[in-house]
């Protein structure tokens, strides 16, 4: 079955319907969000991640079903990363738990916006320039390397991002946090609020997570619907995976080795898939053995976090 402009206007009325329910409705008034709800609500969309991908193996077939699951855990591994990003972002800006929650709503939907003109440009990119696929897997490979040696910042000032120096110059900002709002005025003139800068912050790294994600996810499938859906279920679960990691963080202690190996692997997948098609070879690294290594590295990373942890309490308790 072909995916028809039904498709997508059913898909994008889901999403419209489940952020009108998730602000107006579940999340009506600000809150902390505590690590047990925000386990609930992850495996919530987990689970409705599981049912469409049922659904697109027996409406798409086999093969797009597998593209989609390879897809969505690509994407929702490398969205783990960013989410170290915006404990960092919330915590310089001193924003208070239980309204950070609206600040990641709106980023959310800066986000699906961006991931369609993303997905759309690159799939049209991809179909007349083939060649840029060695780009996009030597930029991966590129990334992947590079994550292993980087070292975390500790004097993380979001105030030197080009964007919010920009924005500065052009629109008046007040450090004033008793209204929670994203803008106040102030003798009849209009101010941008930490909340805003933070939201600002938020969009430009979701971004720079973009350039690296929507590749990775492009190896996988062509497909702008299989992309699309895959990308924005793993963002409709990103908030409340937020604030479960604030309780499990000790379980992702080694994830960017995982991802650096994840990013490697897709990156020079692509570079080999393509060449041996050039060369009309029938060698081919298939998205399920993609699936196989993802999970692989996934699972040893957080199996390798449990037993340091485990054998660090050890050590404290001698």
């Amino acid at each position: 079955m072909e995916v028809g402009i039904s498709f997508w206007i059913g898909f994008v009325a889901f999403v419209v319907i489940m952020l009108i329910l998730d602000l107006f409705v579940f999340h009506k008034k600000d809150s902390v969000v505590k690590v047990k709800e925000a386990l609930l609500w992850s495996a919530f969309w987990i689970g409705l991640a599981v049912v469409f991908n049922i659904c697109v193996y027996f409406l798409l077939g086999k093969v797009k079903a597998l593209e989609f699951l390879t897809g969505y855990l690509i994407e929702e591994s490398l969205s783990v990363d960013n989410l170290f990003v915006f404990i960092m972002i919330f915590g310089f800006f001193k924003i208070e738990p239980k309204y950070q929650h609206k600040v990641l709503f709106w980023g959310i939907i800066g986000a699906i916006i961006m991931r369609a003109v993303f997905i759309f440009a690159g799939v049209a990119i991809i179909e007349r320039f083939a060649w840029v696929m060695y780009i996009f897997g030597a930029f991966l490979v590129y990334t992947g390397v590079k994550m292993i040696f980087e070292k975390e910042s500790e004097d993380y000032d979001p105030n030197k991002n080009a964007l919010i120096k920009g924005f500065k110059k052009i629109f008046p900002v007040t450090d004033d946090m008793s209204k929670h709002r994203f803008f106040v005025r102030k003798d009849r003139i209009l101010y941008a609020t930490p909340y805003f800068i933070a939201l600002l912050v938020i969009e430009a790294s979701d971004l720079i997570f973009a350039v690296d994600s929507i590749p990775a996810v492009l190896s996988v499938s062509k497909d702008p619907f299989i992309v699309y859906t895959s990308n924005i279920f793993a963002i409709l679960g990103l908030r409340s995976l937020y604030f479960a990691l604030q309780g499990i963080m000790e379980y992702f202690h080694y994830l960017k080795y995982a991802l650096s190996g994840i990013l490697t692997f897709i990156g020079i997948k692509m570079c080999v898939n393509e060449l041996t098609s050039e060369l009309g070879y029938s060698f081919h690294i298939s998205n399920f053995t993609s699936l196989g290594v993802i999970v692989s590295f996934l699972t040893a990373s957080i199996l390798l976090s449990i037993v340091v942890k485990k054998r660090q309490e050890m050590k404290a308790r001698r």
